[in-house]
């Protein structure tokens, strides 16, 4: 399946946003619903994420119709490894050590930065890898 390039970088810019209230305010409910929003984008595809819903409903009438598509699957893992970093937060913010939940989050939102202002998906880049290590394994 293939999705509009533009959905995945407005979500990188909203997450951006998010996140860096997560770093400002040490919200870990915040924190908490980025996790929740990575978990669906990565279960059922960053089209159906709650951000991936706004970009279709809201952005996508307003900016027009998709000229160029990519592969849903690199921005799928994508959501995947920010869940992990997200998950990694929740855990230094709610148990400790405190500089884990920064950290995690610190490192997240400096991915989704990267996509949202250079439309560079470390993730993305890191999804050929990953069936790569894991092609024998199948």
């Amino acid at each position: 399946m293939n999705i509009d390039i533009r959905g995945p970088r407005f979500g990188a810019a909203v997450t951006s946003v998010v996140l860096a209230l997560v770093l400002i305010t040490g919200s870990e409910a915040l924190l908490a619903w980025q996790a929740l929003c990575f978990a669906v984008g990565a279960v059922a595809g960053v089209q159906r994420s709650p951000y991936g819903w706004l970009f279709r409903t809201a952005i996508r009438p307003r900016v027009g119709p998709a000229v160029e598509f990519e592969s849903a699957a690199p921005p799928r893992f994508a959501q995947a490894v920010g869940l992990v970093f997200a998950l990694a937060g929740l855990v230094g913010y709610l148990w400790g050590p405190g500089w884990l939940g920064l950290a995690a989050t610190g490192c997240a939102l400096a991915a989704a930065f990267l996509n949202a202002a250079f439309s560079y998906c470390l993730g993305c880049e890191l999804y050929p890898l990953f069936l790569r290590a894991t092609a024998g394994t199948r």
